[in-house]
């Protein structure tokens, strides 16, 4: 496993660069495997901004909710897209938490005990904002855009006011979060090492095909550079 770089190298290239470390909480700390854990800066935010989902959880009605979406990084700050007539618009003020999860690699082992995966996560704690400001609206909707393709929103229009009134978007300062590694290394016990049945990890990495043009595309518009070659994997320099 390649180890993960300290803040004095640079963030992500379509991030911001980012020194020192996250303080470390009685929230933000675990219960085990501590070793796997850290709260350096820059480290967390390749992992948010190599991730394209992220899951919300929060308490509605004394129940858990756990919801998939998409979001974006601006400094210290993450941004969650979701409806205006879903229940995000209802979060502003309430605790919640967010969790991001890139796997690296499946690791198979001689035993059942020691499978496992090599991943990198991301764990925020926070009270969500519901962002009411048109200017913050506007800078965030255009943050999840280019996360999704950097560029994109320089070669697509922007919102209409009916479109921004049906978005709920969440701020959520990060201040409690942590970050978990695994690498693919297999953890068999000794005494299994002799048995006859293959161990090792399998590589995965998000592939992206050919760029599909929509059907009732304007002739003579080629696909951009971020269609043709789209990646994620490494593009910050912090890949398992």
């Amino acid at each position: 496993m390649t180890q993960v770089r300290d803040a004095e190298t640079e963030a992500c290239a379509h991030g911001h660069a980012a020194e020192g470390a996250y303080d470390q909480t009685p929230r933000t700390t675990a219960t085990r495997y501590q070793s796997r854990v850290g709260y350096d800066r820059a480290a967390v935010h390749a992992v948010l901004d190599e991730a394209l989902v992220c899951h919300l959880a929060f308490v509605l009605d004394g129940a858990p909710v756990a919801l998939p979406t998409v979001h974006a990084r601006l400094g210290d700050r993450l941004y969650v897209h979701g409806s205006s007539g879903g229940r995000f618009a209802s979060l502003d003020g309430r605790p919640v938490g967010v969790t991001v999860t890139l796997f690296d690699a499946l690791v198979l082992a001689r035993s059942w005990m020691h499978h496992s995966m090599a991943f990198r996560s991301v764990v925020v704690h926070g009270t969500a904002r519901v962002v009411a400001d048109p200017t913050e609206r506007l800078d965030a909707m255009r943050a999840l855009i280019d996360h999704i393709a950097p560029g994109r929103t320089a070669e697509s229009r922007e919102p209409t006011r009916k479109e921004l009134a049906q978005t709920a978007i969440l701020a959520l300062d990060l201040e409690q979060v942590s970050l978990k590694t695994r690498g693919d290394q297999v953890a068999d016990d000794e005494g299994d090492l002799a048995l006859p049945y293959w161990a090792g990890a399998i590589p995965l990495a998000i592939t992206a095909g050919a760029a599909k043009p929509a059907p009732d595309l304007l002739d003579g518009i080629a696909a951009p550079e971020y269609a043709r070659h789209y990646t994620r994997s490494g593009a910050c320099g912090y890949a398992y």
